[in-house]
């Protein structure tokens, strides 16, 4: 089976304590952090934006020259006299006079463009690359840059797609390029410029001694940083619209900005270590107290656990033995609070006082119940001994000497039977010797008119019995059913039932009279005297009552009418082994 949880009362102060406690704590704390993570956040915001708006001056720098750049690749196409004779010359002498004369023009253009390392034109049918390039640039990457631009253009030329209209991203090798290409007739004139160079400024850009700058493709891949990146899980992907937390345990800041004039982005990635290292030291108090306080909360409960609902909670389980009866139990001596050994003395000797109490209120009410017993036993006599002294004189009349001295025996033992029966209990056999002296008497009374059968079985002859029981039920059915047209038969039958959960005696007293009246009935079940014109019938009360006092619930009595006539009463009493 499954583990039970105990249930708890709303109203319980254990409850009430540890609801209290954590409505107590948990706001503090609660501020604790909050205050602790807005005064982050609002260091985060400050780096962020004046992170964001020198990477966005330094996007606009760069924008601009790739723009100027462009541009006098632009005016080539549209002003350049000898870019024209390039395309479509007259002659051989032409051609190469004009590649002259353009290489000399880019030659001087290129000193202005620090940004850009090459300015190229190449023309597709001549397979003809004219290429200036900055000093900075070493032969072994010209090489490289120029065998893929050829091979790049041609591509472009086989496939007629047209070109980006845009700056745009290129991995040669294992560096990446940005280039500018744009068709004129048979010529691609354009520029490029690698990832390092457009980032070699922003190694003036001050990021702190962690702080990264960086390159970064429409791909989020970063084309070229200033420092090396340690963790691995840094996301680049998202939108620069507003900074961002990344990083295996989001400790980078990301602040970044989209290039106007190209397909990358320029970003700063900043670790918290740097940015918090200037955090006011009441932050990271504040931290440390929060985390303080999280961790001697269960030792707090662990505490009040303890002092307090250890000692309630022992106090609560011997009141609860207590409620249920067990007027013996006891507060033990334990280790507690002065006042909790103050209420558990106060509380142990009040209960002893109780229990005292108790035991003397109950010795009175079985002494007066006793008392009442006894009572109603004798509550029987006096109708039976008018009876029987109106017997005496009639025999007396008719000088039935014979039948006066059996009466007159039948007597002796029915008195002595009554003298002694304010007793509780006494043997069937004894109940049973009395119920035929008692039939006997009456059969006395009504000859020829009365007859009686007693059948049980013989273990039940000792078994413990109220005295009058049974008499009760056949002086009732002979007072009110014996008459002179019809004879009455009487049956009493004993015996041993194990059909519930515990044995009982089931005693069954039935007589073939007229039965009950449905007044009767109904005075009978709901537990009221029974009066008529003849008076009032107090023998099914005071047998009702002696059960009751007796056994309690667990003796029951039931009268009702048998078929096709007579009345039924039975009495179901527990089986109790002779003590």
């Amino acid at each position: 089976m499954g583990r039970r949880f105990p249930h708890i009362s709303w109203n319980s102060i254990r409850l009430k304590l540890v609801v209290g406690l954590f409505l107590v704590t948990v706001p503090l704390l609660t501020l604790l952090i909050y205050s602790n993570h807005y005064s982050i956040n609002v260091v985060h915001n400050q780096v962020a934006i004046s992170n964001k708006n020198l990477i966005t001056l330094y996007m606009s720098q760069m924008d601009t020259q790739l723009e100027a750049a462009e541009k006098n690749i632009l005016s080539l196409t549209t002003s350049n006299y000898d870019i024209q004779s390039m395309d479509t010359p007259i002659s051989e002498d032409d051609y190469q006079l004009a590649k002259y004369n353009l290489s000399q023009n880019l030659s001087k253009d290129i000193l202005f463009y620090n940004s850009i390392d090459a300015f190229f034109i190449f023309h597709n049918g001549r397979q003809d690359m004219l290429e200036v390039i900055q000093p900075t640039v070493t032969y072994s990457e010209r090489v490289v840059v120029e065998n893929y631009l050829v091979s790049h253009l041609n591509q472009l030329a086989i496939s007629s797609v047209s070109t980006a209209s845009n700056w745009y991203v290129k991995e040669i090798g294992s560096t990446h390029y940005i280039l500018r290409i744009i068709k004129f007739g048979n010529l691609y004139i354009g520029s490029w410029v690698k990832a390092q160079t457009l980032l070699g400024p922003l190694s003036l850009m001050d990021l702190g001694t962690k702080g990264n700058a960086l390159l970064i493709s429409s791909q989020g891949e970063a084309m070229i940083h200033t420092k090396l990146f340690q963790d691995k899980q840094v996301d680049l992907t998202r939108d620069f619209q507003q900074y961002y937390l990344t990083g295996s345990h989001d400790h980078l800041l990301v602040v970044g900005e989209k290039s106007r004039k190209g397909d990358f982005s320029l970003a700063a990635v900043i670790p918290d270590e740097q940015i918090l290292q200037h955090l006011p030291k009441i932050s990271q108090l504040i931290g440390w107290l929060s985390f303080a306080a999280i961790a001697l909360l269960p030792l707090s409960l662990l505490f009040m656990h303890r002092i307090l609902l250890v000692p309630l909670k022992r106090l609560i389980i011997v009141m609860k033995k207590i409620d249920k009866g067990f007027m013996n139990v006891r507060v033990e001596n334990y280790n507690a609070s002065d006042e909790f050994l103050l209420v558990n003395q106060t509380f142990n000797r009040m209960i002893s006082q109780i229990e005292a109490l108790k035991i003397n209120v109950y010795e009175e009410q079985l002494n007066k119940q006793k008392a009442e017993l006894q009572h109603l036993q004798l509550q029987i006599n006096p109708h039976f001994f008018m009876n029987s002294l109106n017997i005496l004189f009639n025999l007396a009349q008719v000088k039935n000497y014979e039948l006066i001295q059996e009466m007159t025996l039948c007597l002796v033992r029915y008195f002595r039977f009554m003298f002694r029966s304010n007793l509780s209990f006494v043997s069937l056999q004894e109940e049973v010797q009395h119920v035929r002296n008692y039939i006997r008497i009456q059969e006395l009374r009504f000859p020829n008119h009365l007859t009686c059968t007693i059948d049980y079985p013989d273990f039940l002859e000792t078994i413990q019995v109220p005295p009058l029981l049974i008499q009760t039920f056949l002086e009732n059915s002979i007072k009110h059913s014996v008459t002179l047209e019809e004879p009455l038969h009487l049956s009493v039958s004993l015996d041993l039932q194990e059909t519930g959960l515990a044995p009982y005696i089931d005693i069954q007293i039935r007589d073939t009279g007229k039965g009950f009246s449905d007044d009767v009935l109904a005075n009978i079940r709901s537990g009221n005297r029974i009066v008529d014109d003849e008076g009032e019938h107090i023998g099914i009360w005071n047998v009702k009552k002696r059960l009751s006092f007796l056994y309690g619930e667990e003796a029951t009595l039931s009268c009702y009418n048998g078929f096709p006539n007579g009345a039924v009463v039975e009495i179901k009493l527990p089986y109790q082994e002779n003590e």
